[in-house]
């Protein structure tokens, strides 16, 4: 997102008078169909090239010291601890456990993502190599015990570390031992937004049963495909999984907002510092309301918020896309381009209601459920998700080349779709893939590994 005008970042600090602001706010996302683009957003695990073992924050703060000053990066401290680089229109940000993330910079469209991603893997496995670093597109970390990995060294991380433990059991290990794959995408207005939420929540299920590939924690197959998935679903019901509201016809952008009026909040920033709000369950709705000793709520405190909410889409105020796994890096441009095939013509979002509209509220987060334990077989009313993702993706790629067709994308980019319909085809997720070669030594499974998802290939 490109930073706001002076005179926008004064407004965002005025306290909110009105529900509407929060609206509006969301709004300010909204783009004519001619600027539309893609953002692509890649978290990788670091490992020890020798153990496999999940690297500690020094080792990471040596690497991001590395590649301060290389591409344009620059160097983002906290405490005065490196955490991160920022570079002209793109950063490098790191998870609770040492997870490294290239938030890419927006682009017309999915080549102009590769291209950065491309650039972005060739330095880090650079630097990498050195440090005898190896970054893994892969869903979970796959031999590390969860109190093993350290936090990294971030105040909000103290806040949210402990709270998770107060939410539900498995909290810590989204923060420490999971990484995914996430897309934003642009729409117009109110009601393409809206459209756009509620089409991206149906396509969630097949998301993670075409990019299931997580399957493996400390060193066991773990009964799920995609094991991420069913983590985060016991994380934090509050803020997590799917937003049931916006399934419904007449939903609309207000849902969206009601939801997270409720969402208990993490903490408020003053002055450069993150204040705690987790010792009771207080919601932006009371914050708003009540306001908190003497400080009231402003939009700079709604976007803080809204950036802690978790579901599988989001609203920041583009539309983010968050069910994929990690990902070895050729297939990580499918994602993009299967949401933009699906999300960015009317044959693509007319495809997917007219699979999912049928099914039931129930029957639909029954389905969303299996599809991490079951991946492409998980059975739907008439078939299985593997058949549900092979229609779709023949759509994406008529819809892709129709955008090339009208102008609005500088190429075709419906061959970024080949790698995963390979996978859509033979019915074999990528996570199965590696369970049935897993087995073997420590040493043949990290070489398997290192094939299977590393970095370093393409």
């Amino acid at each position: 997102m490109s930073p706001l005008p002076d005179s926008d970042i004064a407004s965002n600090n005025r306290p909110i008078d009105n529900l509407q602001q929060l609206s509006d706010f969301l709004l300010r996302g909204a783009r004519p169909r001619d600027e539309w683009g893609v953002g692509l957003e890649t978290e990788k695990l670091v490992v020890d090239r020798n153990s496999g073992e999940a690297v500690g924050y020094e080792r990471i703060r040596e690497l991001l010291s590395r590649l301060d000053g290389i591409g344009g990066w620059r160097g983002v401290y906290e405490q005065e601890r490196l955490v991160g680089l920022q570079g002209k229109r793109s950063s490098v940000t790191l998870e609770p456990g040492g997870q490294l993330e290239l938030s890419g910079k927006f682009c017309c469209d999915i080549s102009c993502s590769w291209r950065d991603l491309n650039r972005y893997r060739q330095h880090i496995v650079t630097m990498g190599h050195d440090l005898d670093l190896v970054f893994l597109g892969l869903g979970v970390q796959p031999f590390t015990p969860l109190e093993k990995i350290e936090w990294l060294p971030k105040p909000r991380y103290e806040i949210m570390g402990p709270y998770m433990l107060k939410t539900g059991d498995m909290g810590q290990r989204m923060m420490k031992q999971t990484a995914g794959t996430q897309v934003n995408l642009d729409f117009s207005d109110e009601a393409d937004c809206v459209r756009k939420l509620r089409v991206a929540q149906w396509l969630s299920p097949i998301c993670y049963a075409l990019f299931a590939n997580s399957a493996i924690l400390e060193g066991q197959p773990s009964g799920y495909l995609s094991l991420r998935g069913e983590i985060w679903s016991r994380t934090d019901p509050d803020r997590c999984g799917l937003i049931e509201q916006l399934l419904k016809s007449n939903s609309g952008l207000s849902d969206f907002v009601e939801y997270a009026l409720d969402v208990p909040l993490y903490f408020i920033e003053r002055e450069g510092k993150y204040i705690d709000q987790t010792q009771t369950r207080f919601s932006f709705r009371q914050f708003l309301e009540s306001g908190w000793r003497d400080q009231r709520a402003t939009l700079a405190d709604w976007d803080l918020h809204l950036s802690t909410l978790f579901p599988e889409v989001r609203l920041r105020p583009q539309i983010e896309v968050r069910s994929a796994d990690s990902l070895p890096p050729r297939y990580t441009a499918a994602v993009a381009a299967l949401y933009k095939g699906l999300l960015y013509t009317e044959q693509g979002l007319s495809g997917v209601e007219r699979i999912f509209s049928a099914l039931s509220t129930g029957g639909f987060l029954a389905l969303y459920r299996d599809s991490w334990r079951d991946g492409l077989k998980t059975r739907i009313p008439g078939g299985t998700l593997q058949e549900v993702a092979t229609e779709l993706l023949k759509i994406a790629a008529l819809s892709l080349r129709e955008q090339f067709d009208n102008g609005d994308s500088g190429s075709d980019e419906s061959h970024f779709l080949n790698s995963i319909a390979e996978i859509a085809e033979s019915g074999e997720t990528l996570a199965e893939q590696l369970l049935v070669n897993w087995r073997g030594s420590r040493k043949e499974k990290l070489d398997l590994l290192f094939k299977h998802c590393g970095y370093a290939n393409v």
